[in-house]
């Protein structure tokens, strides 16, 4: 052998090995899965110290990731925190963000920037499978035809959906815009204010159920709940809501089986513990609260099996997985279920005031963390920070330079490289809305009752400003408003320099 041909043989050997190198170098655009919990609360995980019941899969990822003890819903319900999340903008800006029936308009605008169309943009691959909740169509859907605008027209290439709540009728499965198991012969109709001629009603057969309603939950029944709404019809269509979580799970891991190439984006909204909370029978007695509380089991089994499957495809070392939930915690929400009877000293809410609805601390902070095995470190942070900030911050690590307004691009802090989350936020409550900045929180005054008594949740509102320090009150107790009038005028304009002064107050501040 040559010289010559031994030195080219040589090079050629160092210029592959440096290819292999540089391309083991870059980066595999990482797999990206959003978890969203439906209700549940601060003090409802037992990494944040709940006694009567465990959360092991949850405990095991905001342990082995990084859990934010400041991480906020922007809303204190359903649809607004959905909207919020995958399009980066305040739902009070969208004036339909509100709680909607199941035969809303998509309030989603088809040209509007969201996640999943973002990561589109990067070559992910995009799916919902669960609860959504931000309308279909054009708010006159004939269900038994393609039913569009939907989750499709928004972002995603794949859907597998129910159309609102599991309390709120059609009661039926949609992929991709079509109701799945319907028979063309025994077609849907879906009506929100008069019932059909001969169809049973909780109000009026209440020797059909076998989940008697509290308020607001009497009309159509299947399976022997009353819903919000009446329906006739797709009886072959209909889900078993016993088994609505292992059905969303089975589609999740069919998903990630099927595009474990990568990379995808999933969005797993899980309807526990909703109401009606019908936990499957296995999950019965698992914890001390009753449904809500084996409801909440069932969910964290369900994590359980996500991960479990990321393991044994052998892509969880190349997945980010957030999780949270929409809003804070509800008891009695519509139905005799034991939950409040049997919560006893467990503390859904943590340790702050209010819940679902309101605009009090636990309407809002809900549990929140990022695990993402071998690159996120096992850490703690109390930096602030939004499901609104998500859009940007996942722009950001994918490369994309999508952002809106108001959501920040937080990708180092989610990663656990950096302290610095947001310093202020606005929330929102059923149309009101208040301001935090730092540890302060100030609620402008509103009309109305003081606290909602069928669910027996403080809502926040008051004739009066209020102004508390969550570093040293944390239970909102003590209302400095009068107390301290130029923090809470500095407070207010800030609010107003982004909210605007149309806002819903009933007086304004004068100083005294």
């Amino acid at each position: 052998m040559s010289i010559k041909f031994k030195f080219t043989a040589f090079v050629l050997f160092l210029t592959l090995g440096f290819v292999s190198c540089n391309e083991k170098e870059v980066p595999q655009k990482p797999n990206i899965i959003i978890v969203y919990l439906d209700d549940l609360g601060f003090g409802d995980v037992s990494y944040n110290g709940a006694k009567k019941l465990k959360t092991p899969h949850m405990d095991a990822m905001a342990l082995g990731g990084m859990r934010f003890n400041n991480g906020y819903a922007t809303s204190a319900t359903c649809t607004p925190s959905r909207y919020a999340l995958l399009t980066g903008v305040y739902p009070w800006r969208e004036k339909r963000a509100k709680i909607l029936p199941g035969t809303a308009p998509l309030i989603i605008g088809t040209d509007q920037m969201t996640i999943p169309s973002m990561l589109k943009q990067q070559g992910y691959q995009t799916a919902i499978i669960g609860k959504w909740h931000l309308g279909l169509g054009n708010g006159n859907v004939n269900w038994n035809q393609l039913v569009s605008p939907g989750p499709n027209e928004v972002g995603f290439d794949y859907s597998y959906i129910l159309a609102a709540t599991q309390d709120r009728v059609p009661t039926v499965y949609i992929e991709d815009g079509k109701v799945v198991g319907l028979d063309p012969n025994d077609p849907i109709e879906v009506s929100y204010k008069k019932n059909f001629e001969g169809e049973p009603t909780g109000l009026d057969n209440p020797e059909l159920l076998t989940m008697k309603w509290h308020h607001g939950h009497n009309s159509s029944i299947v399976n022997g709940i009353p819903r919000i709404g009446f329906m006739k019809g797709g009886e072959a269509a209909k889900w078993s809501d016993i088994d609505m979580a292992d059905h969303f799970l089975n589609g999740v891991k069919k998903y990630i089986k099927d595009h474990k190439e990568g990379p995808f984006f999933l969005y797993y909204p899980m309807q526990q513990p909703h109401v009606p909370r019908t936990p499957h029978p296995r999950f019965e007695g698992l914890s001390e609260l009753g449904p809500r509380g084996d409801a909440i089991v069932e969910a964290d089994w369900c994590l359980g099996e996500l991960k479990k499957t990321l393991e044994a495809e052998g892509i969880l070392e190349n997945t980010l997985i957030i999780f949270s939930s929409d809003n804070g915690p509800v008891l009695n929400d519509g139905y005799y279920d034991d939950a409040d009877v049997k919560n006893g000293d467990h503390t859904p809410w943590g340790p702050f005031r209010g819940g679902k609805y309101s605009l009090f601390e636990a309407g809002t902070h809900v549990p929140f963390f990022t695990y993402w095995k071998g690159k996120i470190q096992p850490g703690v942070s109390d930096a602030m920070v939004s499901q609104l900030d998500l859009l940007s911050s996942l722009a950001q690590l994918v490369g994309s330079d999508v952002r809106t307004d108001d959501s920040l691009p937080l990708m180092d802090l989610l990663m656990g490289k950096s302290d610095q989350g947001r310093d202020e936020l606005v929330i929102e409550a059923t149309s009101r809305t208040a301001y935090k900045k730092g540890d302060w929180v100030m609620i402008p005054p509103y009309k109305g009752p003081a606290s909602n008594d069928n669910v027996k949740i403080e809502l926040g509102n008051d004739s009066d400003f209020q102004l508390y320090n969550l570093a040293e009150d944390i239970g909102q107790q003590n209302n400095l408003a009068e107390s301290q009038p130029e923090k809470l005028q500095e407070l207010l304009t800030a609010f107003e320099a982004i909210r605007g002064d149309g806002y819903g107050k009933t007086e304004k501040l004068e100083l005294k």
